[in-house]
């Protein structure tokens, strides 16, 4: 599972698995927490992370929807994701 972006002590992972399960998803890492945020919907959907990362993910998750959703097609495909630039 390839790390896309990283930020702020927080790791973003994409599966590269062919048929993935929907909905496009990504993994996040803080620590001892990990947690599943649901692309479109921008809410975590499995998991928990601390509530002033969640925060941050989810902001950076709105900002980089397209590329994310880029990034799933390409998974889906069996592709490596691209990197995605970090929260600044």
């Amino acid at each position: 599972m390839p790390t896309i972006s990283m930020f702020y002590g927080i790791i973003i992972r994409m599966y590269c698995a062919p048929k993935e399960h929907n909905p496009p998803h990504i993994h996040v890492y803080y620590q001892d927490d990990k947690a599943v945020i649901d692309i479109k919907k921008c809410e975590i959907i499995e998991g928990k992370l601390p509530q002033n990362k969640l925060r941050v993910v989810l902001a950076w998750v709105e900002l980089r929807k397209e590329e994310l959703l880029a990034d799933w097609e390409l998974a889906q495909n069996g592709e490596t994701p691209f990197k995605i630039d970090p929260l600044k």
